[in-house]
């Protein structure tokens, strides 16, 4: 999913019950990780509930793009996931890099729905996957 149909999806959607189904729904999409997955390694440190990250490389076009994979033991967390991975999936590090989380994340308006231990959490996956961009440069 594109992170733009997400925040044409939560225009759509009148009120907070209905946008936080949603959340859940679109974690509820994500791929599985594979069981060898579930390791400190792919932790993401930072976050109440456990959350795991993984990274995949495609070459295009001779360009590295990286695409995200991850899941949480919490419904709301792998929603807020599926969020992250629409704002930087599929792109180089060089693009990742660029983009201004704070700035496209208030266009959700979630950090003034969700609680601070959530948005603490999405601010650990965010630098999690600016590490794993910058470690590719």
């Amino acid at each position: 999913m594109k992170f733009k149909n997400i925040i044409d999806d939560f225009q759509f959607l009148e009120n907070w019950e209905d946008k936080y189904k949603y959340i859940i729904d679109m974690g509820r999409s994500l791929k599985p990780l594979n069981s060898d997955d579930y390791k400190d390694e792919n932790k993401v440190e930072g976050c109440a509930s456990q959350v795991w990250l993984t990274v995949e490389e495609s070459k295009k076009q001779g360009k590295t793009f990286l695409k995200f994979n991850g899941d949480s033991d919490a419904f709301i967390v792998k929603g807020l996931i599926a969020i992250i991975f629409a704002l930087f999936s599929e792109r180089t590090p060089s693009e990742i890099l660029k983009i201004n989380p704070t700035n496209e994340l208030k266009k959700l308006n979630l950090e003034e729905n969700i609680t601070q231990q959530r948005s603490d959490g999405l601010t650990a996956m965010i630098n999690r996957v600016f590490f794993e961009a910058k470690k590719r440069i």
